[in-house]
């Protein structure tokens, strides 16, 4: 393509011109009086995209499919979290077998994130303009003319750089850029399930027996003797269980026979059975699990931050971090002479959590 079919403002002569008139990038010769002189800039070289506008479409095409994959990726990645399951595994060589749910995430969003950064330099290198422009180095505090010509500089920038004039590449940067923030919010669900109601329940209900802890099999009255420390759990709930540990860490039971005249709150003694009270025994600090009983006052401690609680007084806190008083669950004992729980505990066991309300 011939030099008439450039724009006139793009000539290296014009160029060269605009320079000189305003005192910058003008070649000067070493001398005795100057030995360092401005070399001043290389002459420009003109990309096919400023002197063929088919390769400029060809181009704004390029940046547009890259900001498009973007988009697709994204919607990938949300689809992936979604309709995998997270137990799912594949074969992907040479990396093993690995989980599918990571691969296809980790997949789609750096795709999502390569396509945006690609589209983006594609676009700088070969639509946006590339002239270099020399300026004087100036104090930090820019006088009102600096700051005009500063101004006039952006909007110059802004439209050399076609923003407005290639509205495919606008559109599909807009829209990748819109869609990429979804993979962190969907990232959120990661932080789990909202918890709903089942903090406040266990697996106590009304009938269920007390097993004991270490020997499995359910107890009777006479199996608690007076001063002692007895650990139980819902009857069904097994150690090879798959959600054991979950179903323990709120159902576990500390069982102790308290002389009735002893208990001083009225109803610990309506929840009990012929003096023997079951509490929570998840601590209502941090959820430690208690397991020193001092017979002679009652009081049970905390190994972890040395909470105490007063069994014969409501289990109430009198020393230590604990919040507030452990659950008890109401007891009571079946036909076949076997302790059994009345219900559920009425309030959540273990620490303070942020539903509690």
């Amino acid at each position: 393509m011939s030099s008439q079919d450039i724009p006139e403002e793009n000539l290296p002569a014009a160029q060269s011109a605009g320079h000189d008139e305003h005192g910058h990038g003008v070649v000067s010769v070493a001398d005795d009086k100057n030995p360092f002189a401005d070399p001043g800039l290389p002459p420009h070289e003109h990309r096919v995209q400023d002197i063929d506008e088919r390769a400029a479409k060809r181009s704004e095409r390029a940046v547009a499919l890259l900001f498009t994959v973007s988009m697709l990726a994204t919607v990938a990645f949300i689809a992936s979290f979604v309709a995998i399951p997270v137990d799912k595994a594949v074969f992907i060589f040479p990396l093993g077998h690995i989980s599918a749910l990571n691969f296809a995430l980790g997949l789609s969003l750096g795709i999502a994130l390569f396509c945006i950064g690609a589209g983006a330099v594609h676009w700088a290198r070969t639509l946006m303009s590339d002239v270099e422009v020399a300026d004087e180095r100036h104090p930090i505090e820019a006088p009102p003319e600096v700051r005009e010509k500063v101004f006039a500089d952006f909007k110059q920038g802004a439209k050399e750089s076609a923003l407005g004039r290639r509205k495919l590449i606008r559109n599909t940067m807009l829209g990748a850029l819109t869609l990429v923030p979804l993979s962190g919010v969907v990232l959120l669900r990661d932080l789990g399930p909202l918890p709903g109601t089942k903090l406040r329940h266990t697996l106590w209900s009304k009938g269920k027996l007390l097993v004991n802890m270490n020997t499995n099999e359910p107890l009777r009255p006479s199996d608690v003797a007076v001063g002692s420390l007895t650990f139980a759990k819902p009857e069904g709930l097994e150690e090879h269980d798959h959600d054991f540990q979950n179903e323990i860490a709120k159902a576990a039971l500390m069982i102790v026979r308290i002389q009735p005249e002893d208990i001083k709150d009225k109803r610990e003694l309506e929840w009990s059975h012929q003096g023997i009270v079951a509490y929570s025994k998840i601590c209502t600090h941090v959820g430690c699990p208690i397991s020193l009983y001092e017979q002679q006052t009652h009081h049970v401690l905390c190994p972890c931050h040395q909470s105490t609680f007063d069994l014969s007084d409501g289990a109430r806190v009198i020393f230590g971090p604990a919040g507030h008083a452990l659950p008890q669950l109401r007891i009571g004992v079946n036909d076949e002479g076997y302790l059994e729980a009345l219900g559920d505990f009425e309030e959540p066991v273990g620490p303070a959590f942020w539903e509690r309300g």
